[in-house]
């Protein structure tokens, strides 16, 4: 409201310049700066009193300043913790902190978060207007961004016919050998263990959007399209500093790209990424020799849907992009987990060698008998969650009401999945790594909303739609790995020190990683070898570099 009103202010002042040019006076003139100022005035202090309104009537939170809100308090980094901490000083599951003139409702529950985003679904399934990320960035025809409607429906459907529940269970053949191959890159150079997981995830995805793996992790479109991603999620944490400020400040989205260097970089709301995987999908749904991979079932649906350039870009790029960054950050945690805990090593060992034994790695077949490395897997999931605040913000269609607290329609509402997996109730002692805590009838178990035991995922109709492909691939790579090594740290290991991003890994850290017996490391070289050679269907190589494709390759 405050921001219409000064440009009205501003076109008014502009229509007296005009006007003096028609013969109007200084004296005539001059009458107008003080209605413009009371104007201003006026609008400041409506705006300022329909923001104290709106302190009183939603969950409480710090008293907002005029203009600013709270941004002022915003930590540096990793505001997730800062929110938890309001959480437990105001004692309430609901906080709302203002960003400018907006407030975020930051939910700090689960069981708060399972009964508004969960149970209240078809309310929550929105987006709220995002100016950084949206606006300036992916736009709306990214499915991430989309504001709920037949559109957005349309692009869910779409990408289940990609990675939904029932599509996953046919990717098992090539994940499980991508994932002997990991395997198998760690025995030969364990020292570049991050390379080999992002090389993983890429691949996967690559075969799935693209009919063709990642062979090496020397390939540029591995670091290329990771440090996008990783830049994404940077412009999706709540930030006192540019170019977040804007999110507090949308004016200063106005401003014209050469005198506003705050949005270097941001794009203008066309998506820079998307033209580069429109080319990917186009090169592999017209090559005869990919197997009936994601993009060619794109460019099928297109005509049926009128799906434009952006979206088949957009689609293919949110599986491809998103795939590789998330699933190899839970990876490295992992190995963080295993050198920084090291005493919940032994009982998946026993168990392992119990069900699979040295002479075979483990397979999707054996998950029934491996009890303690299936709750290994989802500790590492809570432990620490790569979408710490469960991705992009969900926004109510109609104004509601929790426990007497207005929340007003379009209204940012965020679930920390930091606080939520933090909790004492839930997770005694939560940044100690412990399996026990998902084994039935472990003094450890506490009761948790969903029968999963974890929020890392998303909620409601928002939730993650690669989440069965994600929980799938982690489950049998953990499996292989805690099979296959030891791993022991060769440093002091941080366990808080993660990246600042909406989709945060450890910083880098190294360690030791050796097998775990001679029969092991046979089984690994034996079993390394054949994956190669039955992956070799989906060899090929793309014509496209991200960084060079803007500056060499036009579409057609």
């Amino acid at each position: 409201m405050l921001v219409e009103q000064v440009e009205q202010v501003l076109a008014l002042i502009q229509g007296q310049r005009i006007l003096s040019h028609l013969g109007w006076g200084k004296v005539e003139f001059a009458r107008v700066i003080p209605a413009v100022a009371i104007c201003v005035a006026l609008a400041l202090i409506i705006d300022y009193g329909y923001m104290i309104y709106l302190h009183f009537h939603m969950p409480p939170g710090p008293f907002p300043l005029p203009i600013i809100g709270n941004t002022h308090l915003l930590p540096p980094e990793k505001p997730w913790i800062y929110f938890e901490k309001l959480s437990k000083e105001y004692k309430t599951p609901l906080i709302t902190f203002w960003t400018g003139r907006r407030p975020t409702i930051w939910i700090c529950d689960a069981w708060t978060a399972s009964e508004i985003l969960d149970k209240r679904a078809a309310i929550y399934a929105s987006r709220p207007r995002m100016v950084v990320f949206s606006e300036l960035g992916a736009g709306q025809s990214n499915m991430v961004n989309m504001y709920y409607g037949d559109r957005w429906r349309l692009h869910r459907k779409i990408t289940h016919m990609g990675v939904g529940l029932q599509q996953v269970r046919n990717y098992r053949e090539f994940q499980n050998d991508e994932s002997k191959l990991v395997a198998y890159d760690i025995l030969r150079e364990p020292e570049a263990y991050v390379q080999h997981y992002e090389r993983y995830a890429t691949s996967v995805v690559s075969i799935i959007g693209f009919g063709r793996r990642v062979a090496s992790y020397t390939d540029p479109i591995i670091t290329e399209v990771i440090a996008v991603m990783q830049r994404a999620a940077e412009l999706n944490v709540p930030g006192k500093s540019f170019p977040m400020l804007i999110e507090s400040f949308p004016f200063l989205a106005k401003f014209p790209n050469w005198m506003a260097p705050w949005k270097q970089g941001l794009g203008n709301g066309k998506g820079r990424g998307r033209p580069f995987f429109y080319a990917l999908a186009k090169e592999a749904a017209s090559n005869p020799d990919t197997a009936q991979c994601y993009a060619r079932r794109l460019f099928e649906e297109a005509p049926k849907h009128n799906l434009t350039r952006q979206e088949i870009s957009s689609l293919a790029g949110n599986l491809f992009g998103a795939g590789s960054d998330t699933s190899s950050s839970t990876l490295v945690t992992f190995t963080l987990a295993c050198c920084a805990f090291p005493e919940t090593l032994p009982r998946a060992w026993e168990e392992l060698d119990r069900v699979v034994g040295p002479h075979r790695s483990p397979t999707f077949e054996d998950e029934p008998g491996l009890v303690y490395v299936k709750a290994f897997v989802k500790e590492v999931l809570r432990w620490r969650s790569v979408a710490i605040i469960g991705g992009q913000p969900h926004a109510p269609i109609r104004d509601d009401a929790y426990n007497g607290w207005l929340i007003p329609k379009n209204t940012w509402v965020q679930g920390n999945v930091w606080a939520i997996h933090h909790h004492e109730r839930e997770f005694p002692d939560p940044d100690r790594f412990n399996p026990n805590r998902y084994l039935k009838g472990s003094p450890d178990a506490r009761p948790f909303p969903g029968e999963k035991g974890y929020m890392t995922f998303g909620w409601g109709r928002r939730v993650c739609s690669g989440q069965g492909l994600a929980e799938q691939g982690t489950f049998i790579t953990v499996a292989r790995l805690l099979w296959g090594f030891k791993f022991e740290k060769t440093q002091e290991l941080d366990i808080f020190d993660y990246s600042n991003g909406l989709n945060m890994r450890p910083n880098p850290f190294k360690c030791r990683i050796t097998p775990r017996s001679d029969e092991i490391r046979a089984t690994i070289e034996r079993e390394g070898l054949q994956a190669l050679q039955d992956l070799s269907q989906y060899n090929g190589e793309t014509k496209y570099r991200m960084s060079t494709f803007y500056a060499r390759d036009k579409l057609e």
